[in-house]
Formats: structure tokens, sequence, C-alpha cells
């Protein structure tokens, strides 16, 4: 199994009020296997959410490099990754984000605008809107919706314009653990019938061994990685 992204040597280090540098990540090496749910794990504060945003692209490594489909992100310019971003990754996060004054159906559109999908949007965001469940609420505001339901709608959203990878944060940390273990089989059908990669952020016992790779986090380094492939 080939890796749609490969850490090497990852560092990021952030500069304190008091002039003292920070490593959030101390050297990370990690890969990610296309067509596979994978989870980083660890305590608040390990380094998995500053890590999700390195492998993303939304924010840049201080030393090490990332790839990202076999290119070097060090060799993207700002605009390579903006419009990598709006193509070929989708963001799930715990505030779930919707536009409240859009429907769910609208809300999907305007994933599939932002990226500037040439196909017929209307069937597609029909598809996405029945893979999660939530054909029957498509014209339902987030307000009339439950916070499973929201959920649901931001998963639809962010695989509407067929990324090759999907970064979740947190996505199940503001559900019940039963509509936590749906939004996780959730993501198991989307990586069978849309053949989408999927990396997420958990502190969540519950969930954690549900990734088929799942890296342990602390103190901004990789301490275990397992595997159920």
């Amino acid at each position: 199994m080939d890796n749609i992204i490969i850490a090497e040597n990852v560092k990021r280090c952030f500069r304190l009020g008091d002039g003292e540098d920070f490593y959030a990540l101390k050297g990370v090496d990690i890969d990610i296997p296309r067509g596979t749910l994978t989870i980083l794990k660890g305590r608040s504060g390990s380094g998995k959410t500053t890590l999700l945003n390195a492998l993303s692209t939304l924010d840049t490594p201080t030393e090490g490099e990332i790839f990202f489909d076999g290119v070097s992100c060090a060799d993207m310019s700002e605009a390579d990754k903006e419009a990598l971003r709006r193509k070929d990754i989708g963001f799930v996060f715990q505030s779930v984000a919707l536009i409240p004054i859009m429907n769910a159906y609208e809300n999907v559109d305007f994933s599939l605008r932002l990226a500037q999908c040439e196909e017929e949007r209307s069937s597609r965001i029909k598809k996405v809107l029945s893979l999660v469940g939530m054909q029957e609420r498509m014209l339902h505001m987030p307000g009339q919706m439950s916070g499973g339901e929201q959920q649901r709608i931001a998963i639809a959203r962010a695989v509407a314009p067929k990324p090759k990878v999907i970064f979740a944060d947190e996505p199940t940390g503001a559900l019940d653990t039963d509509t936590g273990l749906k939004c996780m089989a959730l993501f198991k059908n989307l990586i069978t019938h849309e053949g989408v990669t999927i990396v997420m952020t958990t502190h969540d016992p519950n969930l954690m061994e549900l990734g088929d790779v799942i890296y342990e986090m602390e103190d901004g380094e990789i301490i275990d990685r397992r595997s159920n492939i």
C-alpha cells in the first residue's frame, strides 16, 4: 500500500512571549497510507493538532519536509497550497462551522463552488447527502439539526469536491459516545465508497482502536505506531 502523505523529521517551533523557543513538534516521521483511516491520538498539548495543521499545509514546519501525493510541500507556493486545500483536501472540525444562513444543500453546494467543481453539482450534492444519511434533511437549516446531524452535513461538505484527503480535528469531541461511533462508521463508509483517505485526531479511548493506523503522540513526538491493516 502506497502512502499519500509522508513527513520526515518535521519540527515546529514557536517563539514564546519571554523569548524562549517552544517545540510543539520534535522531529516527527509519519506516513499516511492511501485509502485508510489514520488516527493521531494523544492528550491535549501532545502536538496532534499542530501535526495535523502541518500535514494539511495550514501551517509550515520550522524544519523537515512533508510530501503530499509525491510532491514536496516545501516546493509549493502559497497559491499552490491554497489550490491544494481547495481541491484535494477536505476539513472537518469539532466546531462543525456550517454557515448558519444556508440550509444543508446550500452548505454542501458552497464547498463545490469554492473547489470550482465543473461537474453537475446538484447530483453530487444529493449523492453525498445520501451517503451521510441526510438526504431527507437537505432543506433544513443548521439550527434545526442536532449536533450529530450537523456533523454529518459537515462531513458531506468536506467529501463533496472529491478530495484525496480529509483532515478531521476532534470531529467527535462535541458528540456523545453513540453518535461518535456512528461518525466513525460513516468515515469508514466514505473510505470504501469514495476512496478518500481520512486523518483525524482524537483523545477518546472509545474511538482510537477503530483506525486502520494509529499514531500515539506525547510532547511533540510519535511514541507508538500500530496498524490494523
